[in-house]
C-alpha cells in the first residue's frame, strides 16, 4: 500500500433493496439475508437507500429495525434520508427507537433539498404548507437538536396521569454522534464539519465553478478537506466514501460479462460535468480485486479516507450481491488493508 494512503479500516456496503410490485415481501427479505451475509463476512457497516414512489426501500428505518434482530455487531446506516419527506421530531423518535433495539449500532444519514418531482408529489405529501415548507439545512438542524437531547417543548411534568417530557423520547446516548450528511458540495461539506456531523462521499460530486477541473477525484477529495478543516475532530472526523465497486474474482464468465456491460452503460456520464447542476460521476470499479486495489490507491480521494460503503449496483440479482459481497470481504478488503470483524 501506497504510503500515503490511510489503511483502510471500516469496510461498508450500501444496497437499494430493490423489490418486485408483485411480490414486495421478497425483496425486503432479500436486502435482510444480505445484512445478514455481511455480518457474517465480516463488514463493518450495512447501509440501506431510500427512495418514495418507487420499488426500493421506502422505510429504511422500519427494514433496519427487522435487521438490528437479525445481526448483532454489524452498524446499520441509512445514505441517505431525504429530509424533505420527513418531519425531523417524528424522524428522531423512530431513529431513537432503532439505535436502542440495536444497542447502538444506527448511522443515520440524511441530506437536504426539496423531494424529488416536488410539483407532482406536494399536494400528497404537504397538501397545507407545500409553498412554505423549508427545505435546507435548518432542517437537518431540527433533526440535530432532537436527537441530541436539546427540549422540543416548553412543557414537561404531569398531567392527570400522563407523565410528559420537553425532549424527544426514548433518548439514546450517542446517537447524536452517528449522524452523517450525505453531501457532493463544498457547501455541504463545509456545513456538516461545523455541526459536528460525520460526511458521507458518494460517487456524484458538483464540478460548482466553470473554471474548476472536472476531475471527480480532485473535487471529492477537496470535500474531504474542507469537511474536516470545519469540523471540531479536524483530520480524526469521520468521513465515508461510496463509490460503486463490483470485484469479479469469483464471478462467473456471465457475471463478468453482465458487471462489463453495466459499466459501460454508465460510462459516458462520467467524463463531464452533466446538467445545470454540474454534475461530476465516478467511474465504476470493475475488475479482480488486485485491479480496483491499484485503481483505489490512485485515487485522491480514497487515499485520505480510512472508512468506506462501497456500493452494490442497483439492477443485479441476489446471487451477483452474495459474490461481490463476498469477493469484497474476502480479497477486496485485505488487497486495502483492512480485516474482516467476525468476532
Amino acid at each position: 500500500m501506497p504510503p500515503t494512503s490511510r489503511p483502510l479500516c471500516k469496510l461498508g456496503f450500501l444496497t437499494i433493496g430493490l423489490f418486485d410490485e408483485a411480490d414486495p415481501r421478497r425483496g425486503h427479505e432479500s436486502t435482510l439475508e444480505i445484512i445478514e451475509l455481511g455480518e457474517r463476512l465480516g463488514f463493518d457497516s450495512a447501509w440501506v437507500r431510500h427512495r418514495h414512489l418507487q420499488y426500493g426501500i421506502s422505510s429504511p428505518v422500519a427494514v433496519l429495525a427487522a435487521a438490528s434482530q437479525r445481526t448483532r455487531r454489524i452498524e446499520l446506516g441509512t445514505a441517505v434520508i431525504p429530509l424533505g419527506w420527513e418531519n425531523p421530531l417524528r424522524l428522531a423518535e423512530d431513529l431513537a427507537t432503532v439505535d436502542l433495539l440495536s444497542g447502538g449500532r444506527l448511522n443515520p444519514g440524511v441530506s437536504v433539498g426539496p423531494p424529488m418531482h416536488y410539483d407532482q408529489v406536494k399536494e400528497a405529501l404537504y397538501p397545507d404548507t407545500a409553498d412554505t415548507e423549508d427545505f435546507g439545512y435548518e432542517r437537518v438542524r431540527r433533526l440535530l437538536d432532537f436527537v441530541r437531547g436539546k427540549p422540543a417543548t416548553d412543557f414537561s411534568g404531569v398531567e392527570g396521569f400522563e407523565v410528559f417530557s420537553d425532549r424527544v423520547q426514548p433518548h439514546s446516548p450517542g446517537l447524536g454522534r452517528r449522524l452523517w450528511y450525505g453531501g457532493g458540495s463544498l457547501n455541504s461539506a463545509r456545513w456538516a464539519g461545523e455541526h459536528g456531523m460525520n460526511f458521507l462521499t458518494s460517487s456524484v460530486v458538483k464540478a460548482e465553478g466553470p473554471d474548476e477541473p472536472a476531475d471527480f477525484a480532485e473535487i471529492q477529495l477537496s470535500h474531504v478537506r474542507a469537511f474536516r478543516a470545519h469540523h471540531p475532530d479536524g483530520d480524526d472526523a469521520r468521513v465515508s466514501q461510496g463509490l460503486v465497486v463490483i470485484p469479479t474474482d469469483s464471478a462467473t464468465p456471465e457475471q463478468r460479462a453482465r458487471y462489463e456491460e453495466y459499466a459501460d452503460r454508465r460510462t459516458p456520464r462520467t467524463t463531464s460535468p452533466q446538467g445545470p447542476a454540474r454534475l461530476m460521476f465516478a467511474p465504476d470499479l470493475v475488475g479482480t480485486s488486485a485491479e480496483i486495489a491499484e485503481r483505489l490507491h490512485a485515487h485522491a480521494a480514497f487515499r485520505e479516507v480510512d472508512e468506506v460503503a462501497f456500493a452494490l449496483p442497483f439492477t443485479f440479482e441476489h446471487e451477483d450481491y452474495v459474490q461481490i459481497l463476498t469477493d469484497m470481504a474476502t480479497k477486496l478488503g485485505p488487497a486495502l488493508g483492512w480485516q474482516p470483524h467476525t468476532g
